[in-house]
């Protein structure tokens, strides 16, 4: 969407028309899709790169690479240029991201000793998928924004699993010291069980001196495995619905617009009641 600022007024002086201009190709949809394709083709191109490649492919591949760092330099600088704050542009974490990517693949990809690091470096490319695409910016973000809440759950499974690593290795560890020897080891083997990969097998070797130990196992596996996993589940779902009533907020405020609240609600429901009753009395 073009800002109010362009639409409102007609630029005047020679920067200001090219502002607008660019303004009008930042939001273009199809300059959109241009960009993300060009992202999915560094990412490919990257992948072919792993594999043996004739020399003349290898240089179709270093030409395309050089196209590619030319064609986002010239991306972020349309996105700076069409900014109407200069100076706000860098206080978004995703602009200042996506101009450190841009400039760290300026590092030479040539038979260097900068080359592996170029090589590395032109991996983050795909991260820019994150920042073109609002949906995986926000889902993103929630996954940070949720991650104080998750650690006070990520302590307590941690207590959970001491305390059942600590009973596994006192009972079972004669059984089989490898998977039981000490708590460490203990705390693997958990690990090993509450995802699933092959637990009935540490199950029933124990069952065969323990008859009753399938309790430790399943109880084991409904704290971590079940009560855990929803809880982060619903941690997270809660945070992303906050992220996208916040984005909804903040489109309605660029048009100048608010979300209704619910005393809003209430007061056109009223006004809608006073108007039917008075109707209904005519």
């Amino acid at each position: 969407m073009i800002s109010r600022s362009f639409v409102n007024q007609t630029p005047d002086s020679g920067f200001a028309k090219i502002q607008y201009k660019f303004e009008k190709i930042k939001s273009n949809k199809a300059f959109e899709l241009f960009v993300i394709s060009i992202i999915v083709i560094s990412a490919l191109l990257i992948g072919a790169k792993t594999y043996p490649l004739a020399p003349s492919v290898q240089q179709a591949t270093l030409i395309m690479d050089y196209f590619i760092t030319v064609f986002f330099l010239a991306e972020i600088s349309i996105r700076f240029i069409a900014d109407p704050n200069k100076k706000r542009f860098f206080h978004s974490f995703w602009n200042c991201f996506d101009s450190l990517i841009v400039l760290v693949s300026l590092v030479p990809i040539d038979n260097s000793e900068m080359a592996v690091i170029g090589r590395l470096i032109r991996v983050f490319r795909v991260l820019r998928m994150v920042s073109i695409i609002p949906e995986l910016r926000i889902l993103l973000t929630s996954l940070v924004k949720a991650l104080p809440q998750l650690g006070y759950v990520m302590l307590l499974m941690f207590i959970i699993f001491y305390i059942y690593a600590a009973v596994g290795s006192t009972l079972f560890s004669s059984i089989n010291e490898t998977l039981w020897g000490d708590i460490t080891i203990a705390l693997l083997t958990l690990f090993r069980v509450m995802t699933f990969e092959d637990w009935t097998d540490v199950m029933y070797e124990t069952m065969e001196v323990y008859p009753l130990s399938w309790l430790y196992y399943l109880t084991f596996i409904f704290l971590s495995a079940f009560a855990f996993l929803n809880m982060v589940i619903g941690i997270v779902v809660n945070v992303m619905e906050q992220e996208h009533q916040k984005a909804r907020a903040d489109k309605l405020a660029e048009r100048g617009e608010t979300e209704p609240t619910l005393s809003d609600l209430k007061a056109e429901l009223a006004q809608i009641k006073a108007l039917l009753e008075k109707k209904h009395h005519v």
